[in-house]
């Protein structure tokens, strides 16, 4: 049997969540349920918020822009994904919503926006970022969210470097070799960071300041050039592999 139920309707609400109380939707939260999925009063759907683990509840009333839910059961205690953080460049709109969609599915734990000389977007919606990470996290069965974080720039971001935290740098620059063995020989118990780097790759002062850190493992990702969407999907399956929760 499968350990997540991928049938009833999963919800991610904000409040807290306990065993018989009833709770008053937001208006959005309200269309989601009436006019997206068009339940009814008694409809059952599951529900989280990433603190209190997932529960049962039904749906007890439903008008135009009132929803009340009754909290049931609770079926899964609180889980939380692996110390994998993953560290990006932005993209525009479209790609950077499946990025956060699939960091959520991969099991990064948390994402963070940053800004280098070769970064095509400056600015990050962080707003439309959660929203995607907690749509990810509704539809594919995880009951915690990542943190998202607001962009920073890397010379900041490798300045307040912890010496102890691994630092995975995926550089289209490094020589080709079998990333299996190269995680293989280094250990990650502080944690782990993925970096991947903008469409333009990232200049020679910013791949030497990367370089400099006390705990670096710099990787190639095979012998074609992946576009950075493409490589945060394939590094993290490799990161998860290695150091998180796939072992």
């Amino acid at each position: 049997m499968a350990r997540t139920d991928f049938v009833t309707p999963r919800l991610c609400l904000a409040g807290d969540l306990r065993q018989g109380e009833r709770v008053a939707l937001s208006p959005d939260e309200a269309n989601y349920l009436a006019n997206v999925l068009r339940l009814r009063a008694g409809a059952p759907v599951l529900v989280f918020n990433g603190r209190d683990g997932e529960f049962a509840a039904t749906v007890e009333t439903v008008a135009r822009r009132n929803v009340a839910l009754t909290i049931g059961e609770r079926l899964r205690v609180q889980e939380y994904p692996p110390d994998v953080d993953y560290l990006f460049a932005p993209l525009k709109h479209a790609r950077l919503d499946y990025v956060a969609q699939k960091a959520v599915e991969m099991g990064a734990r948390r994402l963070q926006p940053i800004l280098t000389r070769h970064t095509q977007v400056s600015r990050v919606n962080l707003e439309r970022l959660s929203a995607n990470a907690r749509e990810a996290a509704e539809q594919c069965g995880v009951i915690w969210l990542p943190e998202i974080a607001p962009e920073r720039k890397l010379a900041d971001l490798l300045a307040d470097w912890p010496a102890e935290r691994l630092l995975v740098f995926c550089d289209e620059d490094a020589p080709l070799t079998d990333p299996i063995a190269a995680m293989t020989e280094v250990k990650a118990a502080a944690g782990v960071s993925l970096l991947i780097g903008p469409e333009g790759g990232f200049d020679e002062s910013e791949r030497r300041a990367i370089l400099a850190l006390p705990r670096v493992l710099r990787l190639s990702l095979g012998p074609r050039i992946l576009r950075a969407d493409t490589a945060a999907v394939a590094a993290l399956a490799l990161i998860q592999c290695c150091y998180g929760d796939w072992k």
